[in-house]
């Protein structure tokens, strides 16, 4: 099953590049060891709420995950 996510997200007519696959399942296992596990899949959920949110705004997808990478950083580190 390692071709998951290209499988999950053809299906959701979603495509992701492995900058941004690498990037999200980062931060689901830095949350994951940092807090509860169960927070991880959240996390993702939210980070792709967010990205979509700036897209719409007009900035880039990789912006928006850097972006999302800053602020998962600074909540770990409180």
């Amino acid at each position: 099953m390692d071709d998951w996510p290209e499988r999950y997200g053809a299906a959701l007519q979603v495509a992701l590049t492995e900058d941004e696959i690498e990037t999200i399942l980062a931060l689901a296992r830095d949350v994951a060891h940092a807090t509860e596990r169960r927070f991880a899949p959240l996390t993702a959920y939210l980070t792709g709420k967010f990205v979509a949110r700036r897209q719409a705004d007009g900035t880039s997808a990789e912006e928006a995950l850097r972006e999302a990478e800053g602020i998962v950083g600074r909540l770990l580190r409180q």
